[in-house]
């Protein structure tokens, strides 16, 4: 599978059978963002939580390309409102087995809710996922604080990496992002949700040197890695 960092949160994979997964697609209004959301090709959509720098321009995108919306359910009744004809629903500490491989949804701790003519639309609870496929685990923890029970997470799955917030003020900051990456025990750990707006500004080098030798991973946005 092929990863690539389009900023923010915001995350595509190609699988090795030509399946495509975009994670959080905030691009309308993301300054960082590589991507254009009328030019998106996708197949799957997953997000995190119900924040407008996550759920982004997931409606539309989903519409055009016919995509399927893979969210806490309360989302994909939001998305389904909208006209988006494909969503799967789940909860925390679910799993589903998809045509790409196996998705759990995991706890986060944050918040959720969604801005519609001036009222704020409660959105489920926040979550992370953790996508098994092609013999390869990667964990992407939306937005959150460090919380102990990620010690379950690194037991339970040999993570090849972790996208983990860094920006602080909304999330963990790096020293707690850290924290968190000891107990994950992922091989990997690339940071993400900084610098797009001037509240979250971060040096990601700086939190790669707080990690184990070559255990951080700073990702340029429109970089490529291959799992």
């Amino acid at each position: 599978m092929k990863i690539t960092y389009h900023g923010h949160s915001v995350l595509s994979i190609v699988m090795d059978d030509g399946q495509k997964i975009l994670f959080d697609p905030f691009i309308t209004g993301n300054s960082l963002t590589d991507l254009t959301a009328d030019e998106v090709e996708t197949d799957w959509i997953l997000v995190t939580h119900g924040h407008s720098d996550h759920i982004g321009d997931m409606v539309p995108i989903a519409k055009r390309n016919d995509a399927t919306v893979i969210s806490i359910v309360e989302i994909c009744s939001f998305a389904e409102k909208n006209g988006v004809e494909r969503t799967h629903g789940m909860n925390i500490g679910g799993k589903f087995d998809f045509p790409f491989g196996r998705v759990k949804m995991v706890h986060a701790q944050h918040s959720s809710g969604y801005e519609v003519d001036g009222q704020t639309l409660y959105m489920g609870e926040p979550a992370g996922f953790i996508l098994q496929a092609e013999g390869k685990t990667i964990y992407h923890a939306g937005d959150t604080s460090n919380f102990g029970d990620m010690a379950l997470f690194g037991e339970a799955f040999d993570i090849d990496i972790a996208f983990l917030p860094i920006g602080d003020n909304f999330t963990m900051g790096p020293q707690e992002a850290a924290s968190a990456a000891k107990r994950l025990k992922a091989k990997q750990v690339v940071p993400i949700h900084y610098n797009t707006f001037p509240v979250i500004e971060q040096d990601p080098e700086a939190f790669v040197k707080l990690l184990p030798e070559n255990v951080g991973k700073v990702m340029a946005v429109g970089e490529t890695i291959e799992l």
